[in-house]
């Protein structure tokens, strides 16, 4: 089994406090597709952002992940119960689930392990559904300026999974009765400072760090700094990707 990889443990408040939300559609969506809404796991839960939107829905959420200072982040609900677990290798019981989610994680796992540990707890006629964001856009020299950084700065930093969220999960297989599925975005209003924030959650920025006696987002923000004032919001465009489809017949 592909050993886990934990690169958010050390940023996870920037993680919880900076990371986009995704749009009602995407969810809405999800949700139209199904007809049972007892029990959703909601897998590499990260800050539970997920897992609070199924718990409007579900009557039962877990929600995992395989950082306890990630879950420490996490809102709490009465009908979310939050564990430390592997996506490949649970304690949860068998036939349980109506929906499996997993957002913006999937590159991390080990696909084989954790398809095996899906279909053993999905229940009869339960839905998978993984999704993701791109690297967002922004206008005009500002968006030059952010994919100079995304490439040229931490290019050689990112880890070589990440090459799963640039062609948009297309090489990440997806064993399962699939449905054709809407595109969707999320926009974002943000000052620099929520900018920088986001900048601090990317696990290369923690590789570039260990690496470097500098600190590539101070170097970057000094480099918005002439075409975005301080304080005044700029549209961040996140487009997203996601996958579903039907665990068994």
């Amino acid at each position: 089994m592909k050993p886990a990889k934990d690169n958010f443990s050390s940023q996870s408040a920037h993680y919880a406090r900076y990371r986009p939300a995704y749009p009602d559609a995407l969810y809405d969506w999800v949700f139209a597709q199904l007809t049972d809404f007892e029990r959703a796991w909601d897998c590499a839960t990260g800050n539970g952002q997920i897992a609070q939107k199924l718990a409007e829905r579900f009557e039962v959420v877990l929600a995992t992940d395989i950082s306890p200072q990630q879950l420490k982040h996490a809102p709490k609900k009465e009908n979310v119960m939050y564990r430390v677990a592997r996506a490949e290798q649970t304690d949860m019981p068998g036939d349980f689930f109506d929906l499996i989610t997993v957002g913006q994680a999937m590159h991390w796992f080990d696909f084989e392990g954790f398809f095996v540990e899906a279909k053993r707890v999905a229940r009869p006629g339960s839905w998978m559904a993984i999704w993701g964001y791109e690297l967002c856009q922004m206008e005009g020299k500002l968006n030059a300026i952010m994919h100079e950084f995304y490439h040229d700065v931490l290019g050689d930093y990112w880890d070589p999974e990440r090459k799963h969220v640039d062609n948009a999960y297309a090489d990440i297989p997806f064993p399962f009765i699939p449905v054709p599925t809407p595109s969707f975005k999320q926009e974002m209003h943000w000052t620099r400072e929520e900018l920088e924030g986001f900048f601090n959650s990317w696990s290369a920025v923690q590789h570039y760090r260990k690496a470097h006696a500098d600190d590539p987002v101070e170097a970057v923000m000094k480099k918005m700094d002439a075409a975005w004032p301080s304080g005044e919001k700029q549209t961040v465009t996140f487009p997203l990707f996601l996958k579903m489809g039907k665990l068994h017949g």
